[in-house]
């Protein structure tokens, strides 16, 4: 993970597989708050993420189940990696973990709540949390995401800022899921063009507030 892109913090780990209680717990902290912000997404009922987008129209248009489909793509990113010199870590592993538990959680115990402006600013909500445990969690450099590595090696490769690159590449996946029949929302275009500016803003107060 480029250090250029995502800054070294005091609780940044010396490797991907390292244990250091600090670089740990932060890491936890933030994929059970990004877990938190999927489900705010889920529970508001405005539109998918895009990625969801993205699988639940290519599920249509192949046939393919959307499990196995969401599946298919996370290992199709895995190999873009390869080109773009990302390497996993225990923070691979733990945020295919620990986001699934956390999501399949809340949105068991809570239901989607009345009155539309309600849910928008829960969708809103789920939006900047999501940007704000992306930057926290990729700061430990314990290894990103299937997602967030894809964005940090795109990051590395143009040498264009996260807000711009996560825009650029949540609309190209969301167009490319409504296309193949997949369903947009007001959630989905929050998303789109919020989520990026929110990691954005989040890397840049760590940063200059904690630095290494």
């Amino acid at each position: 993970m480029s250090q250029k892109i995502i800054p070294e913090t005091p609780w940044t780990g010396k490797s991907r597989w390292s244990m250091e209680p600090i670089s740990l717990l932060v890491l936890m902290i933030g994929l059970v708050l990004f877990g938190i912000g999927e489900s705010c997404l889920v529970l508001a009922d405005l539109g998918s993420a895009p990625w969801m987008v993205l699988s639940q129209g290519l599920s249509r248009l192949t046939g393919i189940n959307i499990g196995w489909m969401t599946f298919s793509i996370s290992a199709l990113i895995l190999i873009l990696w390869i080109p773009l010199r990302i390497k996993p870590g225990i923070g691979t592993i733990l945020n295919m973990i620990i986001i699934a538990f956390v999501v399949g959680l809340l949105v068991s115990r809570f239901r989607t709540p009345e009155g539309l402006l309600t849910r928008v600013l829960l969708a809103v909500f789920g939006v900047v949390i999501i940007g704000i445990a992306s930057a926290l969690y990729l700061t430990s450099h314990k290894g990103p995401g299937p997602r967030d590595g894809l964005l940090v090696g795109l990051c590395y490769i143009t040498g264009w800022r996260v807000a711009i690159v996560r825009t650029l590449l949540e609309g190209s996946v969301c167009a490319l899921g409504w296309l193949s029949g997949g369903t947009l929302g007001l959630g989905t275009l929050a998303f789109v063009f919020g989520v990026g500016w929110a990691m954005q803003c989040s890397l840049i107060i760590l940063e200059k507030y904690f630095p290494k």
